[in-house]
């Protein structure tokens, strides 16, 4: 996270000035990705990594020998893995911790990941030999570098990260420093660094355009916070506009939203700021394959409330029978559905979902919740009702049937039509093509296709009216044929 609050609302600002979200357009799709096998959570000081000591994360203590952190890591490790599947974990490390007496007990923290064949990405933190995001001690920096390099290097599972948000270079002067890094630090392979974006890591436009980097990886950071409100697909568009060409190789190494207040972040119908922007940057991930280390696990800044509220886990236990509960299971679904898995809640991998437009924000609906054959479907604002729920049952041809929860009856194209226009209703559940859906990826949704004609489900004439009936179309990339599930 960032030094101060103060310090991300004034980058966000400025970010605004240079960068307006509302007007941001992306040029082309990233490139296919590859970072899928980070599936990581960000462990950390209570009170942000920022310190110029020792880095004693939360759950630890400076007293703690390496054979008593090593059993409070694996607990906290267990828990990580059985909850969400968690294989990577991103650690802080400082020039007042590494080559220390602490570093002989700290180092149980990446063993304690990598014996479990965990990836564990080593990230430096600003202490004192950097300051305001530069590196004001370029010996102490590099010193601490070649420790840890020396160490490690040899380790397939262990990757570097120079520098955690780099802000105070122009992205010039940082893609220089980095790239004096990559030759300095020769026992660290190119292929398990992970070069920070411009700023606060958000921005990876210049780094991948840079062929000195053309070998190693990406971290890439987006917070609400620093850009104020947006849509969900001004969200989806700002994050691959900073991503660029990138993604192919970049790791999301931070993001997070509040966990400890009840947030739902399986509603696709949000208007929650946090709650849109965490769906959007998951989809991009899932979309592009990307991999993801979520601020944080525990740790983190705790305001009022002793905890950091991104916290995805609340901690209990003491000595080394220490156990972490999630916070909340939508955020926690949410995020396994960015890793690729397929959860209730998540997307179209879940049993029962709502179907929102993406135009209008209203819900597929079963018209006065009838259970009669030829019942109309239309759209109608978002609620709590069966008819308002699908279960995606999967045929496994690549096809899915919509069944609607209040009638146990199948999304159907009326009269098996192939031509435009023609209704959408309900009927009972049979081998009729007009009753299979593929589920397309389109724009941070999912288009409808009904497999018989190719067409689309669509939501004539962008309408927002209560009521409006649903019908098949042409397909044609439009957002009124796009819905979050």
């Amino acid at each position: 996270m960032m030094k101060t609050f103060l310090t991300r609302l004034l980058a966000g600002l400025a970010a605004l000035v240079l960068l307006p979200i509302a007007a941001v357009t992306v040029s082309s799709a990233p490139a296919a990705a590859a970072t899928s096998q980070f599936r990581g959570m960000n462990w950390a000081v209570l009170g942000d990594n920022f310190v110029t000591g020792p880095l004693v994360l939360d759950g630890l203590s400076s007293s703690d020998s390496y054979a008593t952190v090593e059993a409070k890591a694996d607990a906290l490790y267990d828990d990580m893995e059985s909850t969400l599947g968690v294989d990577t974990v991103r650690l802080p490390v400082n020039t007042h911790t590494v080559g220390t007496a602490w570093w002989n007990s700290y180092r149980a923290t990446i063993d304690a990941a990598t014996a479990r064949g965990w990836k564990v990405v080593l990230a430096y933190w600003e202490d004192g030999a950097a300051s305001d995001g530069r590196i004001t001690d370029y010996a102490a920096w590099n010193t601490m570098w070649s420790t840890v390099t020396s160490q490690y290097g040899s380790n397939g599972l262990v990757y570097f990260e120079p520098m955690n948000e780099p802000h105070g270079y122009s992205s010039t002067a940082w893609r220089d420093v980095a790239a004096d890094w990559l030759d300095y630090h020769y026992s660290a392979v190119p292929s398990r660094v992970l070069i920070g974006g411009t700023g606060y890591s958000q921005d990876l436009r210049d780094l991948c355009a840079d062929s000195r980097f053309a070998d190693t990886l990406f971290s890439f950071h987006h917070y609400a916070f620093m850009y104020g409100s947006n849509t969900y697909d001004g969200w989806v568009d700002h994050v691959r506009y900073r991503l660029g060409d990138c993604a192919s190789r970049a790791v999301v190494t931070e993001f997070g939203a509040p966990m400890n207040d009840g947030r739902d972040y399986a509603d696709a119908g949000s208007t929650d700021n946090f709650v849109r922007h965490v769906r959007a940057v998951t989809q991009v991930m899932r979309d592009e394959g990307m991999g993801a280390t979520y601020w944080p696990a525990l740790g983190g800044k705790p305001g009022t409330i002793g905890y950091d509220w991104y916290s995805m886990y609340a901690k209990s236990g003491t000595g080394t029978g220490l156990d972490l509960t999630l916070r909340n299971q939508t955020g926690a679904d949410r995020l396994r559905y960015g890793w690729g898995d397929d959860v209730s809640g998540g997307g179209p991998g879940g049993t029962v979902t709502q179907i929102v437009s993406e135009v209008s924000g209203k819900c597929v609906d079963v018209v006065s919740a009838s259970t009669a054959n030829a019942a109309e479907v239309v759209q109608y604002t978002c609620g709590s009702g069966s008819n308002q729920r699908f279960e995606l049952r999967d045929l496994g041809n690549g096809y899915h049937h919509l069944v609607a929860q209040h009638s146990g009856k199948c999304l159907d194209v009326s009269g098996a039509s192939t031509a435009d226009g023609a209704a959408i209703i309900q009927y009972t559940c049979g081998s009729g093509t007009n009753q299979q859906w593929e589920l397309r990826e389109a724009g941070g949704g999912y288009e409808l296709v009904a497999r018989h004609s190719g067409k689309c489900l669509d939501l004539p004439s962008r309408s927002t009216a209560n009521g409006t009936r649903l019908q098949q179309y042409g397909c044609w990339g439009a957002a009124n044929q796009r819905w979050d599930l």
